[in-house]
């Protein structure tokens, strides 16, 4: 298996680098976004020299510009064209590149952009997601430039994640799509100087699909701005937190809603479920409309909401990568109910450090548990809190990047 653990050692001088983003990471309305925002904050407060160049469905707002600007050097936005463009919906037909890339990519400004700042010296170019790399690539290759690739998921497994919602007609289309990925994925892959992945699981994957040495740099938790909240521990109230443009958050929701809320009550009929996140729709409140569901919608600071509950539940059945919702409610030292599928990516023990639930039933029952013993949920948050504190905080990360760095900047002058 070809998976390198990276030392975490920070230090060294400051280095120029080149950031490609398919989206803005302000606002951090999804775990990517908190990601992107945290790293460039911590590598820019390390003296690093950050351009980045995003292509965005989303206008650069004034806050946004104030934020980025706050934490790189140079910060270059261009538009996304819309999804439903007919250059996008005929790539994604015909292409030979998946939907995803077919999205993200086929932009003649963003590799010309692209291709005038690489004229400039770089010590290190990031790219980051495989589907966003196909402007990039041919002026890659032309120039010989060594790049980390930096892969969130496994993205050729995660068919929920893209292909929810549409039609059952489409199933054949999935299929060929899905086998697009692979090819993409291998090709993306293979071009990289260096991989990253989140986790140690996709790692190994990457690895197995590739036969190349794939890197972990961590997901992490900013564990000092969580460290004051005390939860209510006798609220008997749950919170969940995503970003609902992404399906497995909604398949998450309408699963608690709908199957796991009218098991838990008929334990304990006072029990709440508190739901917050980005792009909530408005059709859930209509369609559970039990006042002991609410409905928060995008909140802009979660520790009020981590203040009232008494736990985090994460009853995800797909997806992939690790769970920045989860970081954070465990730094808050919120006990954590989930599935296996929320826990993963993450060194946690069932029973020890969370509780774990397969089916509805099992969470309902687990939830009803906690619920009832304040003290049990106090143990379970305290290991959690310590947990992330001494394994996820963002400054590991970005310690595991900078390593990195070195290492593929003493390969390009090889």
């Amino acid at each position: 298996m070809n998976v390198q653990p990276i030392a975490s050692v920070a230090g060294g001088p400051p280095l120029r680098i080149l950031w490609t983003l398919p989206y803005l990471p302000w606002p951090t309305t999804s775990g990517g976004k908190l990601r992107q925002f945290h790293l460039l904050r911590a590598l820019s407060a390390r003296g690093h020299r950050i351009t980045v160049l995003a292509q965005s469905k989303d206008a650069l707002g004034a806050d946004s510009r104030r934020q980025l600007e706050s934490v790189v050097e140079r910060l270059i936005v261009l538009p996304r064209r819309p999804l439903k463009h007919p250059l996008t919906l005929l790539a994604a037909a015909l292409a030979p590149y998946p939907l995803l890339a077919s999205v993200n990519g086929l932009a003649p400004a963003l590799r010309r952009t692209f291709g005038e700042l690489l004229e400039q010296p770089w010590d290190v170019v990031q790219i980051e997601h495989s589907y966003a790399l196909q402007p990039f690539l041919p002026e890659l290759r032309r120039r010989r430039q060594p790049f980390l690739l930096t892969e969130h998921n496994v993205e050729s497994t995660l068919g929920a994640a893209t292909y929810q919602g549409l039609p059952r007609w489409l199933a054949p289309f999935v299929l060929w799509d899905r086998w697009r990925y692979r090819r993409w994925e291998e090709t993306a892959l293979g071009a990289a100087e260096r991989i990253a992945a989140v986790t140690w699981e996709d790692a190994a994957e990457m690895s197995r699909r590739s036969g190349r040495l794939v890197d972990v740099v961590i997901n992490g938790v900013d564990a000092a701005a969580f460290a004051t909240v005390r939860p209510a521990l006798d609220s008997q109230r749950l919170l969940f937190v995503g970003n609902f443009e992404y399906p497995p958050n909604r398949d998450a929701v309408e699963w608690l809603a709908g199957e796991i809320m009218p098991r838990l009550w008929r334990r304990l009929p006072q029990a709440r479920l508190a739901v917050c996140g980005h792009a909530m729709p408005e059709s859930w409140a209509r369609r559970w409309p039990d006042a002991r569901l609410e409905w928060q919608g995008f909140v802009p600071a979660l520790p009020p909401q981590q203040g009232r509950a008494a736990a985090f539940i994460a009853p995800l059945r797909e997806g992939g990568g690790s769970k920045l919702k989860v970081l954070e409610a465990l730094a808050a030292g919120l006990p954590l109910l989930s599935t296996p599928q929320g826990a993963s990516g993450l060194d946690l023990r069932p029973d020890s450090d969370y509780l774990r639930g397969d089916d509805a039933e099992q969470l309902a029952e687990a939830a009803a548990a906690l619920l009832s013993r304040p003290e049990r949920a106090a143990s379970l948050g305290a290991a959690g809190r310590e947990y992330v504190r001494r394994r996820h905080d963002w400054a590991i990360a970005a310690d595991q990047l900078e390593t990195l760095y070195r290492e593929l900047r003493h390969a390009h002058r090889n």
